[in-house]
């Protein structure tokens, strides 16, 4: 006999990169930041005061949040904090999509997303993006019509690292009924010549949310700290009502806080990920791959052997991403490493090609 509810039982599970064992894989395949954190978060956890973890952490993350806040240019009430990017999507859903309401999807979407939405008991209504990776001019009207009560874009889009402007996006979210949810996962990536902020859009638009997180830009993916920013309204029963108690830890906390107060380390660590992305991009198109021009920490590069690659590459030691899916079946997803490792995937792509 089952006891799970019926449509955890239909539903299947995020499928997570793999994470290896041995430390000599060259690990291209989960979008990790290829370089340390920065040395204040060394110094923040051997100042951490262990004796502390007997008390609960501060519950709603205040210094923290405020300290996110303050970079970002908005008020801590337009801010909350979450155990990593994925809590706080599944927040966003367990806030605003009633069970068996409908919860809209630019297709392809970040994987994780349409599991969080079975096991909140939606309907999915999908909109498949376009030849170059962005959203239809109808997708709004397409989602209205369906009463999507929560809309979610990745961007920088992934698996193609494809960025929307902010006037598609506050076009897109005046447009909708409902929340338009984008997560910015990569947005540290972004070429900073595009001056791309969608942060003061929040002021407004009510209806839009912004997700970030400090697994990507920061290096800290196994701290698990992400943050939700949108109108203080939108906000707030996230914050009191959805949100579980002392969500986010004691050291995770400090660790954090510590991490963003060192801006410059942050941005020369994404400032490096940029040169190789240019890099990796350039070698894998004088290979015959067809590369789009990507704003994130990776690349998506469309072949017509993409899982024959995959395996190949992963008995050389190199992991990267391949997605089974019909959009996506001619395609590796591959991690921006650092120089050492895309010189390796690069000699081993050409040794692939070499033998028979």
């Amino acid at each position: 006999m089952s006891y799970e509810r019926e449509n955890i039982r239909r539903m299947a599970g995020y499928v997570y990169g793999e994470q290896p064992a041995d430390p000599a894989v060259i690990k291209l395949n989960t979008n990790e930041n290829p370089y340390p954190p920065s040395p204040a978060v060394r110094e923040a956890l051997a100042a951490f005061d262990v004796d502390t973890l007997r008390r609960y952490p501060p519950a709603t993350a205040d210094p923290l949040r405020g300290e996110f806040a303050e970079q970002l240019g908005v008020e801590m009430d337009n801010v909350v904090a979450a155990n990593g990017g994925d809590e706080a999507l599944r927040l966003a859903l367990a806030t605003f999509v009633d069970p068996g309401a409908t919860l809209g999807l630019a297709e392809p979407a970040y994987s994780l997303m349409p599991v969080l939405g079975a096991a909140q008991d939606c309907r999915m209504r999908t909109v498949p993006l376009d030849a170059d990776w962005k959203p239809p001019t109808d997708t709004a009207k397409r989602l209205n019509d369906a009463g999507a009560k929560l809309t979610c874009l990745v961007n920088p889009h992934a698996p193609s690292g494809v960025l929307l402007d902010a006037d598609f996006v506050s076009t897109l979210a005046s447009a909708l009924d409902g929340v338009l949810l984008v997560d910015e996962a990569y947005v540290d990536f972004v070429n900073p010549n595009r001056r791309h902020n969608l942060a003061p859009l929040v002021v407004a638009h009510p209806n839009l949310l912004l997700l970030r997180t400090l697994s990507k830009g920061y290096a800290l993916a196994g701290l698990r700290v992400g943050f939700l920013i949108g109108d203080a309204a939108l906000i707030a029963p996230v914050l009191t009502k959805t949100r579980d108690s002392y969500n986010v830890d004691a050291i995770a906390q400090a660790v954090a806080a510590a991490a963003l107060r060192d801006r410059r380390y942050a941005a020369e660590l994404c400032a490096r990920v940029r040169a190789e992305r240019g890099r990796l991009a350039a070698n894998l198109r004088s290979r015959g791959f067809a590369v789009p021009d990507s704003e994130a920490n990776f690349l998506l590069a469309r072949t017509p052997n993409a899982a024959t690659l995959q395996t190949g590459l992963r008995k050389r030691g190199i992991l990267v991403r391949h997605f089974d899916t019909p959009r996506l079946r001619d395609c590796l997803r591959v991690t921006v490493g650092a120089p050492n490792e895309n010189n390796a995937l690069v000699a081993a792509l050409d040794e692939l090609a070499a033998s028979p």
